[in-house]
């Protein structure tokens, strides 16, 4: 991965962590879906008017020129609209994996709905606005707010589209223009699948760098690299590139960052780690007892302790179902040191989610499945100890336990197990070092031999969290 891709999943990351991140959906992000672009959506229209639309640029003109060919008429376009967007379609890996991250602000200029459905997917609740009346309202519960700009596809006769539309955007949606320069001022967007040839944006970009000059905050955007094109000359190729550059330069002007990339894969690749080093920042403790033994209560209290406090300084969000026996320990020790600090709040350092008691019988096994893999879903590390209970008056190993492993390991989690805690967590450690290759697919050979050594190292609480402290920070290491 290159290494200004790798800066760009660093310096975005941080603006997820502190809340300040926005997304900026252009077509190229819903193509991958099934959905066209501009000028397949108006190649009817193009052969209508006697025009090539592999040669035509300017849509909007050409949008404009079907409507005043009919008089000012919509319907074709309409009609076109619904043909096209109207067809039901599933997000793509990109917008499923940008639904997982707890980013609050989207704004697009598609008239699609697949980050609506892909937020709904993971839980949450959009609150979509395609009209001005939209953003007088606030949806109660809302975890996300898409706003789209160009209207959406169960409106299509307000959708802006043609000259017409584009010149009476800032009196029809002036609202809209509002709002966006507002995000584009407190946050850090990342433009996706965008290609920076739309007025309405141009116009509010250069309305913020009037009024901030060089305080603009900063914002990136993809671009891949081009290349040459199947029968096309040297010369058309050397003016693309050409051309390229200069709108990235360009761009500067807004304080827009370029990541070039030389395929599209490469932004899927950027995704991903962005997804999978914000998870690493949380940390599932998985850890249940009736039996202590061989660590005994006061050295599994202690640990428990110690780990939440460590987890938390080194800021880690815990994120647990309060385990018998051994959970309360954990929170103790988190809460304890968030509240000696004076740098974070309990919310950012713990996930706390004890198991609903009073489910029926019938339905808890699969309802404490579904609650067990929303909650492992929300980390990138996953530490078990001990894991053992008594049925039928019996101490034998905790089958929940097992069952966060097997999810864990589904997530792509790195597993930390401490063997020597015995029970669910021997056994679970027994089987990874059986094949660590296969576990820690990821993980360079110094994570591996730190994460393996854990299974096997007993010592005093202390000692076992900084090595397991070092483990994770080794592990998840860009």
């Amino acid at each position: 991965m290159k290494q200004k891709v790798k800066q760009f999943v660093e310096r975005y990351l941080k603006e997820i962590i502190e809340g300040n991140a926005a997304v900026f959906a252009g077509a190229g992000l819903s193509a991958p879906a099934g959905f066209v672009n501009w000028r397949e959506l108006l190649r009817p229209i193009a052969e209508e008017l006697d025009l090539d639309a592999d040669i035509e640029t300017d849509f909007v003109a050409l949008a404009q020129f079907h409507r005043n060919k009919h008089h000012g008429n919509k319907g074709q376009q309409n009609q076109l609209l619904i043909e096209r967007f109207g067809v039901p379609k599933s997000p793509t890996a990109n917008h499923d994996m940008l639904a997982k991250l707890p980013i609050e602000t989207y704004w697009t200029t598609n008239y699609d709905d697949l980050i609506e459905k892909a937020l709904l997917a993971h839980g949450k609740t959009p609150d979509v606005k395609y009209t001005e009346a939209h953003l007088a309202l606030t949806r109660r519960g809302r975890d996300a707010v898409v706003y789209k700009m160009h209207g959406d596809i169960s409106n299509p006769q307000d959708a802006v589209l043609a000259k017409d539309d584009y010149e009476r955007y800032h009196v029809n949606r002036a609202a809209f223009v509002t709002a966006l320069s507002g995000d584009l001022v407190s946050r850090t967007f990342v433009f996706l699948g965008f290609s920076f040839t739309d007025p309405n944006l141009d116009y509010i970009l250069s309305r913020v760098r009037l009024n901030l000059e060089e305080n603009q905050r900063k914002h990136y955007c993809f671009f891949k690299k081009r290349v040459k094109l199947t029968g096309e000359t040297e010369e058309a190729f050397k003016n693309a590139v050409v051309r390229q550059e200069l709108v990235i330069a360009d761009l500067l002007r807004f304080n827009i960052e370029a990541v070039l990339v030389d395929e599209y894969a490469e932004i899927d690749e950027a995704l991903q780690l962005l997804h999978r080093l914000y998870r690493s920042k949380s940390v599932f403790v998985s850890g249940s007892a009736e039996i202590f033994e061989p660590w005994g209560r006061a050295k599994v209290d202690a640990f428990g302790r110690i780990l939440g406090s460590e987890l938390a300084k080194h800021g880690y969000r815990v994120v647990t179902g309060l385990g018998k026996g051994v959970g309360d320990a954990v929170l103790s020790g988190v809460v304890d040191q968030v509240y000696r600090s004076s740098k974070s709040q309990l919310d950012e350092a713990l996930l706390l989610r004890p198991f609903p008691q009073q489910i029926a019988a019938g339905e808890r096994d699969a309802v404490w499945k579904r609650y067990r893999e929303e909650l492992i879903g929300q980390a990138g590390v996953a530490i078990f100890l001990l894991g053992n209970k008594i049925e039928d008056g019996k101490n034998v190993i905790a089958d929940g336990m097992k069952q966060e492993f097997e999810i864990a390991v589904a997530e792509k989690l790195i597993v930390i197990a401490l063997g020597t805690s015995g029970h669910a967590a021997s056994e679970i450690f027994d089987q990874v070092a059986g094949k660590p290759d296969a576990y820690f697919v990821d993980l360079s050979a110094e994570a591996k031999s730190a994460v393996l050594m854990l299974g096997t190292l007993d010592a005093e609480p202390e000692v076992m969290v900084s090595e397991i402290i070092k483990a994770i920070a080794v592990s998840t290491k860009k």
